[in-house]
């Protein structure tokens, strides 16, 4: 019954795409290789709704045809279409993976399904299918080229083990031996792309390790903004001291970028807290308000405490991240969409929880007055005598409120770029290269500033309220005086100094941030 089992399947699955000329080492797998064909990886141009014949006639392989190719596809749908409705839903995977030899549990089933069901009817009519099986087939690509570090077309077990090791996990010859065998049906102890294909065409895999590697770490720049979702490290960077030194490095680049782009950020506090339609301020006469105030060292006021709290928040909110980690059940070095965005956001509000009077200190420096203030202790010891421990909390529900629209908007921007980049993009390698990662983290960082921005403002002029320096707002009724007094615009008060300071902080963090790498001896991917 085995045999039947194995032999079924390359039979069905072996055929599902067509074959390049002979001689390439990748066969039916790379797009741009010789021969001319159709990419049988592309992704299907979007489906307009006519009948699937016609579609897949319109998108033929030169070397095997239309009809042959929808034969193929129709072959495998029909064998998984068990109940032969016309769709494939979990129970229908679930016996025709069987019958091909495979097992899968249903939380596996429900990715596959949640994947490729476009109309979200929970299940996958043929067109569903098979742009599943393009757009898997395409990733599965990727991570074959990345393990095959000998550019032969063949993964043996010693690029297992060395793919394993560059991710953090050291495993024997022996049990490489043991991952080959689950995958190698002719005997040879060496992986094929169609061996590979065949394996994991019909197993969901949204975290392929070799892929985040390229893209891990790229968010630690800084925008001037707290980065809600922490980066993830393996087992192995944690144990070789390597997490700690990329965070020193992260600290000293974030602390460099705040303390070049302050005038702009001391600006957006004064527009935040000032600005208003009886007055013109704007950002030229914003800053020559605070030269003439207090003279060009005033442009800094409030940095010292900026710089100050990266350090705590950081490392506060990474560790706050791995317990979370762990409460949440997870056994994987890095999380899904869903269980990072409440990782990450839960781990936001602790850290902005511990550090939150540097916040308060930071924006009553920037708002104040030449000599009012002898330095940072000074004004903390000013606000507790003449407000009361509470006044180092002032504004936090808008701000704790404001990490869930910055985190969930960071994170699904960052994650749909990063992904339309793979889809387009990403042929022989699934390496991007800084630029394509600078430009991902800084456009969702900023929209996530767009969409929390109204809950900042909100923050610093709660912030800014004085004890008998006018009357005590809270946030719902900070919010409709702003609307009624200013407008919608009012809620944007300082938005352009904010943005003005993102693309400068992110070049800067990053030269700054490579150079302290090396000088730590740090070397990532």
């Amino acid at each position: 019954m085995m045999h039947q089992r194995r032999s079924l399947m390359p039979l069905i699955l072996g055929n599902v795409f067509c074959q390049y000329q002979a001689g390439d080492p990748y066969s039916g797998a790379d797009p741009g290789a010789g021969g001319g064909g159709h990419d049988p990886s592309e992704v299907p141009p979007p489906f307009t709704g006519q009948h699937t014949s016609d579609y897949l006639s319109n998108y033929c392989c030169d070397i095997c045809g239309g009809p042959e190719q929808e034969h193929r596809f129709k072959v495998l749908f029909q064998v998984l279409d068990v109940n032969g409705d016309g769709g494939i839903c979990i129970n229908d995977l679930t016996i025709g993976l069987k019958k091909l030899g495979f097992h899968r549990t249903e939380h596996e089933l429900m990715k596959i399904v949640k994947a490729g069901d476009k109309d979200l009817d929970g299940q996958l009519d043929f067109y569903e299918f098979v742009h599943y099986l393009r757009d898997h087939e395409k990733k599965l690509r990727l991570v074959f080229k990345s393990l095959d570090k000998k550019n032969d077309g063949q993964i043996d077990s010693q690029e297992i083990i060395q793919s394993l090791c560059d991710l953090g996990v050291h495993i024997s010859e022996e049990q490489a031996d043991q991952i080959l065998k689950s995958m190698d049906k002719n005997g040879t102890m060496t992986i094929d792309w169609n061996e590979w294909r065949d394996y994991h065409l019909l197993h969901p895999a949204d975290n392929i390790p070799e892929i985040i590697l390229h893209w891990k770490h790229s968010t630690i720049f800084d925008v001037g903004e707290s980065l809600i979702v922490p980066d993830e490290f393996t087992a192995e960077e944690k144990k070789t001291g390597l997490l700690w030194r990329i965070l020193v490095a992260g600290g000293g680049a974030g602390a460099v970028s705040r303390t070049c782009t302050a005038p702009l950020d001391r600006l957006k506090v004064l527009m935040q807290v000032h600005a208003s339609k009886r007055n013109s301020m704007n950002i030229a006469s914003g800053f020559l308000q605070m030269i003439r105030e207090g003279g060009t060292r005033s442009l800094w006021r409030g940095n010292g405490m900026n710089v100050i709290k990266i350090a705590p928040e950081s490392a506060i909110k990474f560790m706050a991240y791995e317990q979370i980690k762990r409460l949440i059940g997870s056994q994987q070095e890095t999380l899904g969409i869903p269980e990072r965005f409440v990782a990450g956001s839960l781990a936001g509000v602790i850290a902005q929880s511990s550090i939150y009077p540097m916040e308060v200190l930071k924006t009553r420096l920037a708002l104040g007055k030449t000599g009012q203030y002898k330095g940072i202790l000074d004004c903390a010891k000013n606000i507790f005598k003449k407000e009361g421990a509470i006044a180092f909390y002032k504004g936090y529900v808008p701000n704790m409120l404001g990490i869930i629209p910055y985190a969930g908007i960071d994170l699904a921007v960052y994650e749909t770029l990063k992904n339309s980049w793979l889809q387009r993009y990403a042929i022989d390698s699934p390496d991007p290269g800084v630029f394509v990662l600078l430009a991902c983290g800084t456009m969702s960082s900023t929209c996530g500033q767009l969409a929390s921005y109204p809950l900042a403002l909100v923050r610093t002029r709660m912030q800014a309220q004085a004890t008998g320096g006018g009357p005590q707002m809270n946030m719902t009724t900070l919010f409709k005086h702003i609307l009624k007094t200013e407008g919608a615009l009012g809620l944007y008060r300082g938005l352009a100094p904010n943005f003005m300071k993102v693309i400068p902080s992110v070049c800067i963090s990053y030269v700054v941030y490579e150079h302290i790498k090396k000088t730590l001896g740090v070397q990532t991917k």
